[in-house]
């Protein structure tokens, strides 16, 4: 049996292991470039996936038109400039309008626009827009925290910076009653 040749993804990264250890075929290098291609391939998992798919036949009828909020949603996602990992907490809530959605669908919806290269910020309105889309609620608000292992592992090597991002939609950025109420809700204990 003869034994199946390496994909274009795998041999990147022989290329890569070759440029940057001096011993590249030591034992535990050997398999690197499969493990790998693997490791990337469930990180980047989200595209080509519809929230709509998602959230699928999870809609109900809503007996409430009061904010709905999911906190601390552990994220771990891929920064687009340096593919280094940056994870933290998204905090998620709606305001029903006629639909609520099962709660672990909120996380999945999270789950999906992670595993994808990203920046924060672009994470933070996909989560929110795709919401707002398929819920169609009176608002929408997710706020993301995150530590990027691009500024704490090379740059500026700041260990204990956070970047939070927003995006509020409807009834989250026109009143601030409401704004206020999800902020203080997710804010930290």
């Amino acid at each position: 049996m003869s034994a199946v040749p390496p994909s274009p993804f795998e041999q990147n990264v022989a290329a890569m292991l070759r440029a940057l250890d001096p011993d590249p075929a030591r034992e535990g290098l050997r398999d690197t470039p499969r493990r790998v291609e693997m490791a990337f391939r469930h990180y980047t998992s989200g595209y080509g996936v519809d929230p709509k798919q998602v959230i699928g036949d999870a809609l109900f009828e809503a007996e409430t038109d009061e904010m709905v909020v999911v906190k601390d949603i552990e994220m771990y996602s891929l920064c687009e400039h340096h593919l280094a990992p940056f994870f933290g907490k998204a905090h998620v809530a709606y305001i029903p309008a006629g639909k609520i959605v099962g709660l672990s669908k909120i996380a999945r919806v999270v789950e999906l626009y992670s595993r994808r290269l990203q920046v924060q910020e672009r994470l933070t309105a996909q989560i929110a827009k795709a919401l707002q889309d398929v819920l169609q609620p009176k608002g929408v608000g997710v706020v993301i925290e995150a530590s990027h292992l691009c500024m704490m592992m090379r740059g500026v090597e700041k260990q204990n910076s956070r970047t939070v991002t927003s995006c509020l939609l409807g009834s989250f950025r026109k009143d601030e009653r409401t704004r206020l109420e999800f902020l203080s809700l997710v804010r930290r204990d």
